[in-house]
């Protein structure tokens, strides 16, 4: 085993559910990343990049700064470059590395290797030409390009990719962070969903687990923010957010007039309630719009994904299914969506669980990662978390929109 092989291995040992089947994945991965040659010399990543040139740069987030690259094959690819002596990239480098390395699907983004090179870690990507959702679908100068068509393509794909992740690859994964910033659109506007820093693998055999809070405030699923309780069924919760934002062409985290002191969720349920559907889709896409039973669909789609009782959210299989050509005959009617600082009911065999919070109608968009929490399995549904985040949370002002008129 090579030397950068060889710390790959010994770098995520930490990392385990404490289930034998996660445990036993590590050598999987290892070989799989060695049969595949999915490991990279530094020396034709430094060529690739033009030594990481600051023209070749796209952009930087917790993890580092992301660069643009050619192989000598030709392909084009994105180098993540570890920030030295950040912790958490550390952190994300590894979960990243780890969770893609087997993954493989049209709509999650293609991890073709990474790189160890003395304290250098870098991650390679396949690289996507367009930008990620939110530069279009909340910028007023670009959402135009975002016509009904494709963002029920985007809808769908989404979709399509997270019943992969939760259902079809080698292992169930939690993204935990699904979000407009995270979608990235190829050449030809195909969403692939990316950035799996905070992404968990799920044990099979458990219904969820308890663990830290971390993700992005907006997002996350009243239970898991409010109690650390995660399923599949947080992911469903962000991806209703996503498909209502794609909808109505707001931020979960916007606040405006139009909203009547509103929150985006509990707005657009009650124009729904009242037959007023329309009136929530993006007057930028409402010319282009020629089935309007399509978009009806994707509302109750939507709300249908974001019930504050995980148990009663569709699974991505279902959603993929209701958005299908023929969707069923019956479909669900939604109830008010689960914000933080709502109070629902939670209907669990023989315990009712109350889920309440101080932060009412709290829909910022703020990052949270919370490490409150300690990682432990639950194979028991009526097993209870009572802890809960500290983090403060801190409005997004970033893409408020002008009110619609």
């Amino acid at each position: 085993m090579s030397k950068s092989n060889n710390f790959f291995h010994n770098l995520i040992k930490p990392f385990k559910f404490g289930s034998t089947r996660e445990g036993n994945s590590e050598d999987d991965i290892q070989n799989i990343a060695t049969q595949e040659q999915r490991t990279f010399s530094y020396e034709t990543l430094v060529a690739a990049t033009n030594n990481f040139n600051v023209h070749n740069k796209l952009g930087e987030g917790g993890f580092g700064p992301v660069y643009k690259g050619k192989l000598n094959d030709g392909r084009e690819i994105a180098v993540k470059k570890l920030s030295l002596g950040s912790n958490q990239g550390k952190t994300q480098f590894v979960a990243e590395a780890k969770l893609l390395t087997r993954v493989q699907h049209r709509n999650v983004v293609n991890l073709y290797g990474y790189c160890i090179h003395g304290r250098e870690k870098l991650l390679v990507y396949e690289y996507i030409s367009h930008e990620s959702l939110d530069k279009f679908l909340f910028r007023s100068n670009k959402k135009h390009e975002l016509d009904w068509k494709r963002r029920f393509d985007i809808i769908n794909g989404v979709a399509r990719g997270l019943l992969y992740l939760h259902e079809d690859s080698h292992d169930c994964i939690i993204h935990r962070d699904i979000k407009a910033a995270n979608i990235l659109l190829d050449e030809k506007w195909v969403p692939k969903i990316a950035d799996f820093g905070l992404a968990r693998l799920f044990p099979g055999d458990e219904t969820h687990v308890n663990t830290r809070v971390a993700g992005t405030h907006g997002y996350m699923a009243p239970e898991y923010l409010m109690h650390g309780h995660l399923s599949v069924k947080a992911d469903v919760y962000s991806y209703g957010v996503l498909v209502l934002e794609l909808i109505t062409g707001h931020r979960n985290s916007s606040s405006y007039s139009s909203f009547n002191g509103d929150n985006l969720l509990n707005w657009a349920y009650k124009l729904y309630k009242k037959g007023k559907w329309v009136e929530m889709v993006d007057p930028t896409v409402v010319s282009s719009v020629t089935v309007t039973e399509q978009v009806e669909t994707c509302i109750r789609v939507s709300l249908l994904c974001m019930q504050g009782d995980p148990q009663i959210r569709p699974t991505m299989g279902r959603v993929v299914l209701m958005l299908s050509k023929k969707p069923p005959s019956h479909m669900e009617e939604p109830t008010r969506p689960g914000v933080p600082g709502s109070r629902y009911r939670r209907t669990v065999p023989r315990s009712r669980t109350l889920f309440t919070t101080d932060d009412e109608n709290d829909s910022s968009a703020s990052h949270i990662d919370s490490s409150n929490f300690d990682t432990t399995t639950t194979t028991n549904s009526n097993s209870s978390a009572t802890r809960t985040s500290s983090a403060t949370a801190q409005v997004d002002t970033k893409g408020k929109r002008p009110m619609l008129h």
